[in-house]
């Protein structure tokens, strides 16, 4: 049975002492990281969040009793000490501890309590990920996790500093909501009260927020926990946290300023990162046409290059196809490729095909300057000259090419271009590239059903000039919405949102819904509008994410702090699991068999 602290006080956590604090007395109270028995000295590593700090015990210095305790101390168990603190002896110093300079020797030791051996030690490299959402609690307990939710806590205190002193006011919106189907599968929360009716937890304070505008409060911000009921996915998790914010009289120039004062003031105070004012924007056709993605890596070029101009009247089946579709060719320069074995090049050839494209072609220059493809048995020394300018091709360079549909193609070589700088390694890791995407697609069209769904969301404002062709060209309509991708993952999104009822009724009856199905499901929002909507649009951040890159990390399980595995299990608390018939009972639910 463990020893009580009783009549104890810790007055300094490890890393808080120093060489300055010689002769002090001090209490000190932690996990026992390790033990070493030397004869009649004990040295026991103490460990808290802060660091490590050793312990010595002297067999000629202390009582019995308390070298005896200090003899039956083990890995993990949770100790108290109080000594003085003293310099280290020159060659004692471990110059790998921060608080390598000094040790306390020990004049009281409480145990107070034991620990088995854990399923992994603290230290302990190379751990499987199952074994440490299992054990989250010890693998919480490693120095690295720590500082990562240091970081964490220091993003939402900068986070909610900033908004405070620019005049927003936090405000804590409903869990338990209506469902208005949109985008992901809610989580439905069965009710007791009323048997047979159900709340949704949010995907996102949406609603909420806005109607906080028409409410007046003008500047609302909120670090939220949303829900969504998707299918597996490595890196997504059905909770998650947001920071949600919204305010009024504003347009995009707006929001996005705010958005990026905070982004330079957030990086550098919780991670000491320097965000470079102002955010570059790219409009979304012009980042889809060279980059074949919404969310753009920059810190590499391979940009795509459309060369289906360069590429008419050929025989060739792959190019005389894609001219007679009105379909396109284009490709990327893989600079430095040209000697890139064909097992390669064909392992490039499947991973396009993954994304639905037929296959590439390639161009190599080798260092002498000579082409080698075999399109040179379609393509004049003239047409290959062009072709090779099209893409500032140089000596020991191979330029992938790759036909057919725009979208497909596009989605392709984005993807491409990703693939091969991870495999030639030119990716800089110490780079960070921000970039707003901007004036995106309104609405997307559903293939197999033929009808609109909004790209954002229902409340999205196009932009003015495009409103007319709501009845022409629904797929043309460019939205004021903006995302913020930092080196090709995208941390937030947001829009200028839809204000007036005559607008959002016409947004609504394009994605098909009926004018009882709009008053059924966003009546409530309609019917705010009506007494005097402002202006308003706002952003919200992926936290999880935000803070995955501040920290280097590629998985955001590594900064929640109790995640689910990707099947969206606890492996910690064995959720989700079942619930009593009496349960059932209660709540009107009764479980197919």
């Amino acid at each position: 049975m463990g020893e009580t602290i009783t009549g104890l006080k810790r007055t300094h956590m490890c890393a808080e002492l120093n060489e300055n604090m010689n002769g002090q007395t001090v209490t000190v109270m932690g996990w026992a990281h390790n033990t070493r028995k030397l004869g009649q000295l004990i040295f026991i590593a103490l460990r808290d969040r802060t660091g490590l700090l050793q312990l010595a015990f002297d067999e000629n210095e202390t009582t019995a009793d308390i070298f005896a305790k200090a003899k039956a101390v083990k890995g993990e168990y949770v100790i108290a000490v109080t000594g003085k603190v003293r310099l280290r002896a020159e060659k004692d110093i471990n110059r790998q501890m921060e608080t390598g300079k000094i040790e306390i020797a020990a004049e009281e030791l409480r145990i107070l309590n034991e620990a088995d051996t854990p399923p992994f030690q603290v230290a302990a490299e190379g751990v499987g990920n199952e074994m440490r959402l299992k054990y989250r609690y010890i693998d919480m307990r490693r120095p690295e996790m720590q500082r990562k939710f240091l970081i964490r806590h220091k993003t939402c205190q900068a986070m909610r500093e900033f908004y405070s002193n620019e005049g927003f006011i936090e405000v804590e919106t409903p869990y338990l909501n209506k469902g208005t189907p949109e985008g992901a599968k809610e989580y439905v929360v069965p009710s007791r009260i009323f048997p047979g009716n159900f709340y949704v937890l949010p995907q996102s304070p949406q609603q909420f927020k806005q109607l906080l505008m028409v409410g007046g409060f003008d500047k609302y911000f909120q670090i939220v926990r949303c829900f969504r009921d998707e299918d597996n996915r490595a890196d997504r998790q059905p909770e998650f946290t947001q920071l949600d914010v919204e305010l009024s009289f504003v347009d995009t120039d707006d929001v996005l300023d705010v958005t990026e004062r905070m982004l330079k003031h957030v990086f550098k105070k919780a991670a000491g990162i320097d965000v470079e004012l102002p955010i570059q924007r790219m409009p979304y056709a012009e980042a889809m046409e060279r980059f074949g993605s919404d969310k753009p890596d920059l810190r590499f070029g391979m940009e795509i290059v459309n060369i289906s101009h360069l590429t008419t009247g050929t025989e060739f089946e792959v190019f005389k196809s894609a001219e007679a579709e009105k379909h396109s060719v284009r490709g990327i320069n893989a600079a430095g490729c040209a000697n890139m074995p064909r097992k390669q090049q064909d392992a490039l050839q499947e991973y396009v095909k993954t994304f639905k494209a037929k296959g590439l072609m390639f161009i190599a220059i080798d260092e002498n300057g000579e082409v080698k493809t075999s399109l040179s048995k379609f393509l004049s020394p003239e047409q290959l000259r062009a072709v090779t300018a099209a893409f500032n091709a140089e000596p020991g360079d191979l330029i992938c090419m790759c036909a057919g549909r725009d979208g497909i193609v596009l989605d392709a070589l984005g993807n491409l271009r990703c693939e091969v700088a991870r495999r030639m390694d030119i990716i800089p890791r110490d780079v960070n590239r921000f970039v707003w995407v901007t004036e995106m697609p309104l609405l997307e069209l559903d293939e197999e059903s033929g009808k609109w769904n909004a790209v954002h969301h229902p409340f999205t404002s196009p932009l003015e000039c495009d409103l007319h062709m709501f009845e022409t060209n629904p797929g043309k309509i460019r939205a004021k919405a903006y995302d913020i991708v930092l080196n090709g993952l995208e941390l937030g999104g947001g829009s200028v949102r839809i204000h007036q009822p005559e607008v959002q009724k016409k947004m609504f009856r394009t994605l098909g819904l009926s004018d009882d199905e709009i008053t059924a499901r966003f009546g409530h929002m309609l019917e705010a509008f009506r007494f005097g909507a402002p202006p308003h649009g706002g952003i919200a951040f992926g936290l999880d994410r935000v803070v995955m890159l501040m920290c280097g990390e590629e998985n955001i399980r590594e900064v929640i702090a109790f995640p689910k595995t990707k099947e969206q299990y606890c492996l910690l608390t064995d959720a989700p699991n079942t619930v009593s018939e009496k349960q059932l009972n209660e709540l009107s639910i009764k479980i197919k068999s």
